[in-house]
Formats: C-alpha cells, structure tokens, sequence
C-alpha cells in the first residue's frame, strides 16, 4: 500500500501502464492533477495547450504516429465538450486516445446546484463517445479503474476511453495499491478458418488485399502474403504505407479500384472495406475474406465467404505457412503493375495545382518523414497523390472529415517524434480552427513545418456552390489575416510564396530552422476537383 491523494493515484497507475506524456490545460477541478504531474515531471512530460480541443488533438496526433495510448486533460463540461471533436476523430480511426476530466464535487453530482462547470450527466454523454466510459469515486479504486481503461485501449479494436474524478476526491489522501501494467493477450485466430482462407487463397487467379489501419502493425506479415500471392496491396487513408509505395505490389486507391473490378477473391485485413463494397460494388464472382479484430465489423456491410476475428498479424502469421502448401505456381506480376501504376500516375496529374505542391513536399520530406493532412483540396489529394513509404507516416483523421483537426495533430506528431520531419498542411479555413496553438509551438519550440494554401474560400464548399446551386455563394468566402505576419507575432518563421518552387525552397529552410515554421502558400486559381479519383464508380455488382 502507498498513500497517495486521488489525483496522484491515477497518475501513478497511468505511469505504470507506460505514459509519458500528458496534454492538457489546468482549471479549478484539476488543481490536484496538476500538481501530481509538477511532483513526477521526471516521469511524465506535461504539454499545455491554448484550448482544450488542442490538448485533445496532440494526444491524438501523438497516439495515431506511435500507436501508443495519447492522453489528455481538461476541466468538466465546457473543457471536455470542447475537445469531443477530436475524440470523435479517435473513434473514428481506431486510435487510443485516453481523456481525464475533473468533475465538480462528488455530494453535487446529480443534484443540478449550478456547480461550475456541471453537467446533467457528463459520465453518460462521454460514454456515448467513447468505448469505456467510468468515474473514479475514491483513490483506492484509481488503479483498478486505470487498467480497465488500458484494457479497452489495447485490447479488441482500440478506440478512446475516459475517466473523470470528482475535484474533492483528487485532493483526497488514502492508502492505495498500485496494479502492474495490464498486458494484452493478442486474439488468436480458428484453424478452421485459417484453413478456409488458405485453400480460397491458393487457387485465386486475381487476388487482391485491401488494408486498413487495423493491419499497421502486421506490415512485414502483409507484405509476405502479397509477395506469395503476387496480390496488389491497395488502401485508403489508414492503410497507405503498410505496403510501400516503392514497391511494385502497392497500389494507390485508384489503381486499387480499376483491379477490383477484376478480383476473384479479396482479403480485407483490419479494414471496414466501407467504400470498396458500398461503392465498387460486390457479385457472385468475388469472394471476400475479412480478417479483423472486431467481430461486429466482420459482417457489417455484407457477409464474407470467409471471417477470421483475430490480431492481423497472428492472422497471418497462421495463414502464411497454410498458404504455401495450397498455393498455385505463380509468376512475377511486376511489369503488369508497374505499368499500370505509370499510367494512372499519370491520369492524376491533371489534379493541379495539388500534385505539383505534393511533388515538392515528397521529395524534400525525407522519407521517414511523415505528412499530415487537412480537409483541405491538397489533402484529399494525398490521399492517392502522395507516395508513403512506412506504416504511419501519413496522418488522417479518417471518416469524420473534422475541419481544422490538422494542425494541432501535426504538433502532437511531432512532439512524439522530435527528431524526425514533420510536415503538416492545411487550408486557410481549417488552419484558423486551432492557429491559436502556434503558442504552444513556440512555448515548447516544436520543429512543426505547416504549409497554409491560401485561397480566401471554403474552397470545397465553393465549388460545390457553383456546380450545385447556381452560383449561389453564401458563406464561402473568407476574410484571412496577413499570415506571416500572425505567426511571425508568436515569434514563429514565416514565409509567403505562390509557386511550387518557392515551396521548396523555404521547406528546406523550415526542416533546418530549430522551431515551428509556417509557410503560407498563396492560390489565385481555383484548385482542380480532387473526386473523380475517389467518389469513383461501380466497377460489379
């Protein structure tokens, strides 16, 4: 047993399950919480944020680069309903995002006094956002609490959690033991199935593997099946650098959609296989097997022939040497691929001015470098228009489509990997959603290098605008601040340019400046539609 107030009781059992760093910002029901974290600074980095929805996206950004658990503090109601966007962003891509929030005092919960900061029922709405919602009633039940939440992080399909503590609780003294870390023990797949797999597999003609982020860690796993297969790798947002794009096998999503169309049999490993099914559509002549740790997600949109719930990687590491023993002779699709990659490589370059700015940005990011994108024209266009090369190295925040997420994200990316090349992008719309935390780039001197394309419009909603409604633009048009004068006001580098070539030119001064740079790109022409590559159409069914 140790005493420990309530506070340093979840902290303590928060570093016992391997947390490092915790983003935040104080407030009156995390006084405690706070001074835990100055009392343990040796073993737990405390960043703090300038909004509670930045906090919340750096744990984000920091959990969805590292797969390690990202956490974050802030005060009950209107701090923990500020940063629900970013939680929903977590939810949506399967990343461990763990939320502390203060609660106001336990005899008030419940009682509708008007306690500041109060909700009706706060526990029950972060449930509804969450896969583990709990409150922590007393310092003694902080470690068993803590490890119930890791669980739900590590365990099955990882999605956010929180926990929430009453502020006289925090500050509550009490002896308290102190758990182990939990361990997850990985889902071991049925043989049976693995069989199944194996014999669909081997006598395929046209396999094809589509990936998700549930297959991240699997990557070595994925690549051998592929190679034993002679099977296109293809992917969306999560999945892209599970395969290299480098390699002959890895193909973008448009190339993805053009062999679906003649697949006899798919593997989905860790994807929903959402708009593979839904949109490209499905016949009696395809076969799907899904592999995936969530057994709801297995026959969601359709049932497959064949659905293993089970960790991708033991997955595979089942299936492979099933495989050899089923698999037909089969020969080198290499220039097959290779040329048809040329060709719509090609077909993408009319996508401009994006794929001349993303040509740039690829070749100066070195390549373990990662990209983070926006819901901006540029990052719906790296989605198929920027190579990666490593699993993680291009940072979404999946279906959710949450504007503005990007650039507190990228800092939290960086902060987790300080020592390698960070770019983040954005439009002017989104950036202005969390620019207020370029004082915490400067605060913590985070080495982040954003790119701002400027163009004065919600450029997506314009253009639906005109083509839709007539020409009847409401509430596209922006009004912008000189944003090189706004970051250099923080004490940031900044810099303007109009040209892909002046965008070399200061990334290179921006991954050589010891600090946060901004580069604003400024766009006079409308930008070419990043959809046709992918709202793509049916291909069967």
């Amino acid at each position: 047993m140790t005493h420990l107030s309530g506070a340093d009781a979840i902290l303590q059992s928060m570093i016992q399950n391997g947390v490092d760093t915790i983003f935040g910002l104080p407030g009156g029901q995390l006084d405690h919480f706070f001074d835990a974290m100055y009392q343990s600074s040796d073993k737990v980095r405390t960043i703090c944020s300038r909004h509670e929805q930045g906090a919340a996206y750096m744990a984000y950004g920091y959990a969805r680069s590292t797969g390690k658990v990202g956490v974050y503090t802030v005060v009950p109601g209107p701090g923990v309903l500020n940063s629900t966007a970013a939680l929903c962003s977590a939810y949506a891509t399967n990343t461990p995002v763990l939320c502390l929030t203060g609660q106001i005092p336990s005899r008030s919960i419940g009682k509708g006094y008007g306690e500041l900061h109060e909700l009706p029922d706060q526990l029950a709405t972060m449930k509804s956002l969450t896969k583990y919602a709990e409150r922590i009633n007393h310092p003694s039940q902080a470690p068993a609490i803590v490890n119930e939440a890791f669980r739900a992080l590590k365990s099955g399909r990882p999605r956010p959690v929180s926990l929430e503590m009453p502020m006289d609780i925090m500050g509550l003294q009490s002896d308290v033991k102190l758990l182990n870390a939990f361990v997850d023990t990985p889902t071991e797949p049925d043989p049976e199935q693995i069989k199944a797999a194996a014999k669909l597999l081997g006598s395929a003609k046209s396999p094809l593997i589509i990936v998700g982020g549930g297959a991240t860690h699997a990557a070595p796993e994925v690549q051998e099946l592929a190679e034993m297969l002679q099977a296109p790798v293809s992917s969306f947002r999560s999945g892209r650098g599970i395969i290299s794009d480098d390699h002959y096998l890895g193909v973008n999503y448009p190339t993805g959609h053009r062999l679906w169309a003649e697949a006899d049999v798919v593997v989905g490993i860790g994807t929903r296989l959402q708009l593979q099914q839904q949109f490209w559509g499905v016949d009696e002549n395809l076969k799907i097997i899904r592999i995936d740790i969530d057994p709801v997600e297995i026959d969601r949109i359709n049932v497959p022939e064949v659905g293993i719930v089970a960790d991708a990687r033991r997955a595979l590491r089942a299936l492979i040497p099933m495989l050899e023993k089923e698999n037909i002779n089969r020969s080198s699709r290499k220039d097959e691929l290779d040329a048809l990659k040329r060709d719509y490589w090609r077909r993408i370059q009319k996508v401009q001015p994006q794929m001349s700015y993303l040509e740039v940005i690829r070749q100066e990011l070195p390549e373990d470098g990662i990209f983070c994108d926006e819901i901006t024209q540029v990052g719906f266009t790296s989605w198929y228009g920027f190579p990666v090369y490593k699993p993680r190295q291009l940072i979404t925040c999946g279906y959710q489509g949450t504007l503005g997420y990007g650039y507190a994200t990228a800092l939290g990316v960086k902060i987790a990997h300080p020592d390698k090349p960070v770019i983040s992008v954005a439009g002017d719309g989104g950036f202005l959603f969390t620019a207020n935390e370029m004082a915490t780039a400067v605060q913590y001197n985070i080495g982040l290098v954003t790119i701002v394309f400027n163009n004065n419009k919600f450029g997506n909603v314009q253009r639906q605008q005109k083509e839709w409604f007539g020409g009847r633009l409401i509430a596209s048009d922006l009004h912008n601040p000189d944003f090189v004068k706004f970051a250099e006001s923080f004490g940031a580098a900044a810099y303007r340019t109009n040209s892909p070539e002046g965008l070399r030119e200061f990334i290179r001064k921006g991954l050589d400046h010891n600090g946060p740079t901004l580069i604003e790109v400024h766009v006079e022409e409308d930008m070419a539609t990043p959809w046709e590559f992918i709202l793509t159409p049916p291909v069967r069914g």
